[in-house]
């Protein structure tokens, strides 16, 4: 925990591993053995924690950081239905609670349960480090080779970090003692039944889906002629530029791509039950309505594609479509449920969740928002500084392509914030050290001060 002092990077997933083995351990104790699907989610939940390690940006890190907790709180737990998947974070939480005193209960029962047989044990270990420190300071004192090496590996134990340090190292002893308490005695969230809803007649339940069925194929069948006519016709009945139509629609179809899903789930709860052929009713009725709300879907995307070639692409527009694409996959995940069966759709759609995460902090959306934004520039020739200088070290590759002074510019900021003391190996991630080398080899010219920058930023805008 003390590698966690300096930042988030390799050190999350340095920190994960032996908790993971304790966790192993603590289980096996108990009696439980890894089943596959415990083996996925604590799997995904290490691949997770690989995106800090690789990304300088936050706020895809903090998405993986999040996810991490929710799915290694899965492989804690296990379960397979619905309350079993949202409620298993919950023990988990609780266990930081009793955790602690199941620890020590553990500890005085391997060492015979007195007092006095922890004391030989503490000394020890306190003895230990008084001697790696001792003559570590020695020999660093001896050698200045050695010292840089010691400096690298160890973390920073300065008297000023103490208490920021005793603070990690009592959060980390908690956390994993709360992993391994979950681990050994999970709570049984599958147990929790959920009664289901009052079935309705076929009328009464196929009635409004119908209707709403009529009304998403009028609507798709208006995005076909659109398709087909071209935008250019829309716009001039319309009035509208070709950026604001793009944006007035793709809100709303995000929003009734969630809506869909709601209505569905509330659909199958209080679908018709009572004769074999209710459910041969409700698996084509619900199968024509995800079929169009995935058409509903692509327009959504689309739409947004539109906007991002107008005005490029941002933080807000590449989350919003990644998450649309996700909602298109639980649509085509449910119809899939619909012919082979529900059991195994809880775990699936969120496995889908948590690798959409991974796999949208692996291919670095800050470096993909500067490199669509640089092509952009190329095309058009216009381009926002002020925004690709708010970008993180990832986009740095990107940005390297621009001539000068637009270059300088969007990376003076950049270079400042990286300063010139690097962070530890353990706190670097991989696109940080990737922007020094490049910004090493050529810094940002200072030439290129605030006035230029400016003047650039506003002719840019505006061409």
């Amino acid at each position: 925990m003390l590698l966690l002092g300096e930042g988030l990077a390799l050190n999350l997933l340095l920190v994960a591993i032996p908790i993971t083995l304790g966790v192993y351990f603590a289980a096996g104790r108990a009696g439980r053995r890894p089943r596959p699907w415990t083996l996925v989610w604590g799997g995904g939940a290490l691949a997770l924690l690989v995106v800090p390690a690789l990304r300088d940006a936050g706020w895809p890190s903090f998405l993986a950081v999040v996810a991490a907790l929710a799915v290694g709180s899965l492989a804690l737990h296990g379960g397979r239905t619905w309350t079993g998947m949202l409620f298993g974070p919950i023990g988990l939480y609780t266990s930081l609670v009793t955790g602690p005193g199941w620890g020590w209960r553990g500890l005085r029962e391997r060492t015979g349960g007195a007092r006095g047989n922890v004391g030989p044990m503490l000394r020890a270990i306190l003895v230990a480090v008084v001697l790696l420190v001792v003559f570590g300071a020695l020999f660093a004192g001896a050698d200045a080779a050695f010292a840089d090496l010691l400096a690298d590996l160890v973390p920073d134990a300065s008297v000023s970090g103490g208490p920021w340090h005793v603070l990690l190292f009592v959060i980390g002893v908690v956390g994993a003692l709360a992993a391994a308490h979950t681990a050994a005695a999970p709570v049984r969230w599958d147990r929790v039944a959920v009664p289901p809803g009052r079935a309705r007649g076929r009328a009464e339940w196929a009635l409004p889906l119908v209707v709403l069925i009529a009304l998403f194929a009028v609507f798709n069948a208006v995005q076909l002629v659109v398709l087909l006519g071209g935008y250019d016709a829309v716009l001039d009945k319309t009035g509208q530029t070709y950026a604001e139509y793009a944006r007035q629609g793709f809100w709303q179809l995000l929003l009734v791509t969630l809506l869909t899903l709601l209505v569905i789930v509330l659909a199958l709860r209080w679908a018709p039950r009572d004769d074999p052929r209710d459910g041969t009713l409700v698996r084509a009725v619900l199968g024509i309505l995800c079929a169009l709300a995935l058409v509903v879907v692509a327009s959504a995307v689309r739409r947004m594609d539109m906007y991002v070639e107008a005005y490029g692409l941002t933080r807000l527009r590449i989350s919003v479509v990644t998450v649309e694409l996700w909602l298109g996959l639980v649509i085509v995940l449910i119809m899939a449920a619909g012919v082979l069966g529900a059991r195994w759709l809880p775990r699936v759609v969120l496995a889908s969740a948590a690798a959409t995460v991974l796999v949208f902090g692996l291919v670095s959306p800050d470096g993909l928002i500067a490199e669509r934004n640089v092509q952009r520039y190329e095309r058009t020739g216009t381009f926002d500084l002020d925004y690709a200088r708010g970008l993180s070290a990832d986009a740095v590759p990107a940005l390297d392509k621009l001539d000068e002074p637009l270059r300088s510019c969007a990376l003076k900021t950049i270079d400042e914030d990286l300063g010139e003391n690097a962070d530890p190996w353990y706190a670097t991630s991989y696109g940080e050290a990737r922007a020094r080398n490049i910004l090493d080899e050529r810094k940002p010219s200072p030439e290129a001060d605030w006035r230029v920058c400016s003047r650039l930023d506003q002719d840019l805008a505006y061409r």
